[in-house]
């Protein structure tokens, strides 16, 4: 009797105003746990004969009534904000329920996004895998991920959850993969974005091709000749070396691609097998083998040539020189034997002789003949001298000085003077 007395005194604080939700933490925060209470002014020992239950935008929080004015949620997200109410209810009575409460849950915005890559220097070979994770600190609740692709933003891919970081992938690059990558996250308020990261794919190296550009469709000793080299494919920088008959002759770097040259003047030497060399930190590759043929100017080869010339003709006409030096002695032999034994030959005349005479005048001039050549056996050519005499002067006969004892280049005067009046006839 005496609690229906008390209810029926109490009837005016047991209105749905009397009853009401509370919140702690208040505001609370995404991430975070949240204890929702429901209170009543009636005295605890009446309150504990109750039976509450919460409910959120009309849907009841658990499954049934629960003598505990108090609900628990560990983990509340911005999604858990709404209108939350409660209702009690006692044995004798009829359910009341509470004011409605707007509960908003509050995040804490993103306050740095990174974008790593995988692996870290970002080159990578075609067909290896590209790996972009992106990371946030700060903030709460969940964050989408967005990975985009180069200056314009191209979006690869979009990721939601509540972890903080988020990855991508790319199983096998390609060479249009070369680019600048970033991610962006959001968690509500606002997006934020990473910085720009650079990846690099490499391509190897293709087989190179060496030109041989000369300043005439004939390599000669001097000229200077451009060794060409080239690959048409593959990923700068790119070292290139040059090589004649496998021995190196020097090295070229191409930082943005393409070929390099290599200037050679020319030798006799440099003759031979050329090929090139490309490397670009993935293999290296070689060029095919050109031959290049070098000729000696004409100047150069007029000595070698005169020298080669002379040397046949010598061997071809110094035996037959030999032979008809021989001939011609014989022969000459032969003649004057023949003059000798002959009759008519006029051979038989005493040598040629400087004969002197004391008298000052001239006497005439005696012909001496010699043997010049023999034609035929009856046939002979001679030489005739016509030679003056004369007198020794007074003081050289009173002197008794003789034509022996003269200087021999005082006699040769003499002759040669005598001599020029000689005649050639021909003796038979």
């Amino acid at each position: 009797m005496l609690l229906r007395l008390l209810l029926l005194i109490c009837a005016p604080l047991c209105e749905p105003t009397a009853l009401f939700v509370t919140v702690r933490p208040s505001p609370p925060i995404e991430g975070n746990s949240m204890t929702l209470a429901c209170k009543t002014p009636l005295p605890q020992k009446l309150e504990e004969q109750r039976q509450f239950r919460f409910y959120k935008d009309g849907q009841a929080l658990g499954l049934a009534w629960d003598n505990l004015p108090e609900l628990h949620i560990p983990t509340v997200w911005r999604e858990d904000s709404g209108s939350y109410w409660c209702e009690a209810k006692m044995p004798s009575l009829n359910v009341i329920r509470s004011r409605i409460v707007q509960i908003n849950v509050r995040g804490i915005p993103i306050r740095k996004v990174s974008l790593e890559i995988q692996p870290p220097e970002g080159r990578l070979m075609v067909g290896e895998k590209l790996v972009l994770a992106c990371s946030v600190t700060g903030g709460t609740g969940e964050t989408t991920f967005v990975w985009c692709k180069g200056a314009l933003g191209l979006k690869l891919e979009t990721k939601t959850q509540v972890s903080p970081t988020a990855k991508s992938e790319i199983p096998a690059v390609r060479e249009s993969d070369s680019e600048q990558y970033y991610c962006a996250a959001e968690n509500g308020y606002g997006p934020r974005l990473s910085e720009l990261v650079d990846v690099t794919v490499r391509i190897p190296v293709s087989r190179p091709v060496l030109t041989l550009r000369a300043p005439t469709p004939e390599a000669l000793v001097g000229d200077v000749v451009e060794l060409f080299c080239e690959a048409r494919r593959g990923s700068p920088p790119i070292l290139y070396q040059f090589y004649h008959e496998d021995v190196t002759l020097g090295s070229s770097s191409a930082p943005f691609g393409g070929g390099v040259s290599f200037n050679l003047s020319l030798t006799a030497e440099h003759s031979g097998n050329y090929s090139c060399e490309a490397n670009n930190g993935q293999g290296a590759q070689r060029s095919a083998v050109v031959t290049l043929s070098i000729t000696a100017p004409a100047g150069d080869r007029k000595e070698p040539l005169t020298s080669g010339v002379t040397g046949v003709l010598l061997g071809i006409l110094g035996p037959t020189a030999m032979a008809l030096l021989f001939w011609c002695w014989l022969k000459r032999k032969r003649g004057r034997r023949s003059a000798r034994d002959s009759v008519r030959s006029p051979s038989r005349l005493a040598p040629p002789q400087t004969t002197y005479i004391n008298s000052q005048a001239l006497k005439q001039l005696q012909p001496v003949y010699e043997n010049v050549n023999v034609v035929r056996r009856d046939e002979v050519y001679s030489l005739v001298y016509r030679m003056q005499q004369e007198h020794p002067s007074a003081a050289e006969e009173r002197s008794g000085t003789n034509i022996e004892d003269k200087d021999p280049s005082a006699i040769y005067s003499r002759l040669k003077a005598d001599l020029t009046d000689v005649d050639y006839e021909d003796a038979m």
